[in-house]
């Protein structure tokens, strides 16, 4: 399918658990060759909005893969592969036989067993039993179950829960691969910092809202204006006023340091300069992902 397609989509989950609100009005689309991040703090929502879209749970709304319910598929491990943690099956089954049962009950042959094992990195580790792997290696084996039926939409849900950073590495160049072969990949995780080097696009979910969607360099773009910009100057009344005339705002914190904000360093520095402030110090500090889905939180807090 042509990169943009929507593949699956959500519309309007809700969900509440003895009268608490859990999620409302939750709506998300996934397309042809993106990674989509799903992010909140723990609790926020995102597990229980994959367990609604995959109908493993109920709830309100609708969800849609390929136009159609996944439950109108005769098929669905052809249409969505899901990691949901841990692996489904017996301690003392061995990842190779494991895979093939899970490969005969979507009609996929051994052959593909044995190619996603390669895939994964796992061929050599085929034959260990499944309470031998270790928490990397049986995320490795959750994928490579997912895979089985060749499905377009791939759902990981917190993949990188304690894995060390080199499989965080791992992890990220493969589901950008997946996604580059045409996938819809849909990651959800607390770990913000992370989606900023693997998402295409970035779905925030704050107490059981969804409190932005948009590409992530969209969503930097708007937290890239609350900068601050560190100075040090013997002449801080004369650069605050320079600050205030230009619409940025100047904090003293101590000594001939202060904050800048309003402004970035490129246009405090070309201030200085034109009116004769010497700056000994010049540093700017742009937020992350996760300072603005913290400010996002506290917002909702604040009017909540």
């Amino acid at each position: 399918m042509p990169t943009g397609d929507v593949l699956a989509e959500a519309r309007d989950l809700r969900r509440a658990f003895g009268g608490r609100t859990v999620l409302d009005g939750v709506s998300l689309t996934l397309r042809a060759g993106e990674v989509t991040g799903f992010v909140g703090a723990n609790g926020a929502g995102k597990t229980t909005t994959i367990r609604l879209m995959l109908g493993l749970a109920r709830g309100e709304g609708e969800s849609l893969f390929l136009g159609r319910p996944l439950n109108a598929w005769g098929a669905p491990g052809r249409i969505v592969g899901a990691v949901l943690g841990g692996i489904a099956g017996h301690p003392k089954h061995r990842v190779r036989a494991h895979l093939r049962m899970v490969a005969a009950g979507c009609g996929a042959p051994d052959a593909r067993v044995d190619e996603l094992l390669e895939t994964v990195g796992l061929a050599g580790a085929a034959g260990l039993r499944l309470s031998q792997l270790s928490l990397g290696m049986a995320q490795r084996v959750g994928i490579a179950q997912a895979l089985l039926g060749n499905p377009p939409v791939l759902v990981l849900d917190e993949p990188a829960n304690g894995l060390d950073p080199h499989a965080i590495r791992w992890l990220r160049d493969f589901l950008r691969a997946q996604a580059a072969e045409g996938r819809a990949v849909m990651v959800s995780s607390h770990l913000l910092g992370e989606m900023e080097q693997l998402a295409d696009r970035v779905v925030v979910l704050s107490r059981g809202r969804v409190a932005a969607a948009s590409p992530v360099a969209d969503l930097l773009s708007r937290v890239s204006t609350r900068s601050v910009v560190t100075v040090q100057t013997p002449d801080l009344p004369r650069l605050e006023r320079l600050v205030r005339e230009r619409g940025g705002r100047l904090q003293p914190v101590g000594g001939p340091s202060a904050h800048i904000t309003g402004l970035d360093r490129v246009r405090v520095s070309a201030l200085a300069a034109e009116g004769g402030v010497p700056l000994h110090w010049l540093s700017e500090e742009s937020p992350s992902l996760e300072d603005f889905y913290l400010s996002i939180a506290e917002e909702e807090f604040s009017i909540s």
